[in-house]
């Protein structure tokens, strides 16, 4: 049977969608670069060609999951009729009802990430999500500067320091699922969802705007998505 040679893109895509099924299925730590080679089908000089480790694949599962949120998400960053602290909030809504329901199988891949001893490994899928993320949420807030509605001298470094405050809320996360099961769970998640809500009125101060008027995190929200198995 003749060998099927695939552009380069669509099998790196497909490496993903079999590491993604390997991640959300067993876990990330129980999934071997040999299982997605074998799964996808392919040699282990073809998964290197694309890829260096199997951290290198959860980054670019990170940015490829990050980028089908914002398409998710699209109805609403194109909707005219919003102004830019309704697209801000209808965004950052959209984005909390992903996370309940994606919740249950990202938490086997991102529990390991929220390790102590996997803190490099964090900050770089973090990252390879603001770069996604950055010139979605510069453009929301480059709208509210010319609507006059956000008091923000620069778009993009508002939009940056922004993203970058969320990687503020690693070791209360990190607590959290340290303490997941336990007695102890409940006080935790209270506390991340202070975090959550302090975090929300830091935006506000960026932006220039009263407090409250942006909505960060909901009732029920940070006990739905660090509860779910």
């Amino acid at each position: 049977m003749p060998r099927v040679v695939k552009h380069p893109e669509d099998r790196r895509s497909e490496l993903l969608d079999c590491a993604q099924a390997l991640f959300f299925e067993q876990g990330y730590e129980r999934t071997t670069i040999s299982d997605v080679i074998a799964k996808a089908g392919i040699s282990k000089g073809g998964f290197y060609h694309h890829f260096a480790s199997k951290e290198d694949l959860l980054e670019a599962l990170a940015a490829r999951l990050a980028k089908d949120a914002v398409a998710r998400v699209r109805d609403i960053l194109e909707d005219p009729a919003l102004g830019a602290l309704a697209r801000l909030n209808g965004f950052l809504a959209r984005s909390r009802q992903m996370k309940i329901e994606d919740a249950p199988k990202l938490r086997a891949a991102f529990d390991v990430v929220f390790r102590p001893e996997n803190i490099v490994l964090y900050h770089r899928v973090n990252g390879a999500s603001i770069a996604v993320m950055l010139p979605v949420l510069t453009r929301i807030i480059a709208e509210g500067q010319a609507e006059g509605i956000f008091a923000v001298p620069a778009p993009e470094a508002a939009a940056e320091i922004i993203l970058h405050l969320g990687a503020s809320t690693h070791d209360a996360v990190a607590r959290t699922i340290a303490v997941s099961g336990t007695p102890a769970e409940a006080a935790a998640i209270e506390a991340l969802d202070a975090r959550f809500q302090f975090l929300g009125l830091a935006v506000d101060r960026i932006l220039g705007l009263p407090d409250g008027s942006v909505i960060f995190v909901e009732p029920g929200f940070t006990h739905a998505v660090m509860t779910a198995r």
